[in-house]
């Protein structure tokens, strides 16, 4: 039986995987100037155009720069939250308030609870994007982040919502790692040099995809005016 998928508005990505699962979490991992929030933005818009009731959670982006973003590359974020189909959640104040409130209790007392992000989810949410979790993360050891990260990903998955989460390298390889194991697909934003030009690009790694056949060749990508647009005649 063939799974439904959700378009992400990356064409050759949509070529090559069909779209995200849907119901999935997927997991986007990269180096800062690799466009994760970019591709966060340019899934969540693609979802509103299919008509799909999306969430996107920022933790460290207020929602009026996250629409000046959108407006650069032609999309009508603002037009999408006036019809209902997009909602944008700022947390960015959290690790702010986080650190302060570390000053006056315990540390323990305010490691993250990754279940607080899904407090302003509307019912009839359909996609979720998380940018990104890191922020929660800075304060948790690695068995404490897989247990959280497990429970997270196995709610949403109950919920029937199509999530994207964001994870920056900065923040821990080692918790980039462990998510790797319950998310249902990941894929990770590098820049590399090119052996065959010798320039730096910017490259994508569908490291995995459950019950979806994937290129193992790494994908190359520009952000343009239009957003995240893969490259089809360059192999690297």
């Amino acid at each position: 039986m063939s799974m439904d998928r959700i378009k992400t508005g990356l064409a050759e990505l949509d070529r090559t995987l069909g779209g995200f699962p849907a119901g999935k979490t997927v997991l986007v991992t990269g180096d800062p100037g690799t466009g994760k929030t970019i591709f966060g933005l340019q899934v969540a818009n693609e979802c509103c155009v299919q008509g799909l009731r999306t969430v996107f959670i920022s933790t460290e982006e207020s929602a009026v720069d996250l629409r000046m973003q959108g407006k650069s590359f032609g999309w009508s974020l603002e037009n999408h939250e006036k019809d209902g189909l997009l909602k944008f959640v700022e947390l960015a104040g959290y690790r702010a308030l986080e650190i302060e409130t570390a000053l006056s209790i315990s540390m323990d007392a305010v490691k993250g609870n990754f279940m607080e992000i899904l407090d302003n989810l509307p019912e009839e949410t359909q996609v979720l994007i998380i940018d990104s979790l890191g922020s929660h993360a800075a304060n948790l050891t690695s068995h404490e982040f897989r247990d959280r990260f497990d429970l997270l990903t196995y709610t949403l998955a109950g919920m029937g919502i199509t999530t994207l989460i964001i994870l920056d390298n900065v923040t821990s390889k080692e918790f980039n790692d462990i998510a790797l194991f319950s998310a249902y697909g990941a894929i990770q934003l590098m820049k590399k040099e090119n052996p065959y030009t010798g320039k730096r690009e910017r490259v994508m790694d569908i490291i995995k995809m459950r019950n979806t056949k994937t290129t193992v060749q790494l994908l190359s990508y520009n952000i343009n005016s239009k957003g995240i647009e893969i490259n089809t005649s360059v192999d690297i």
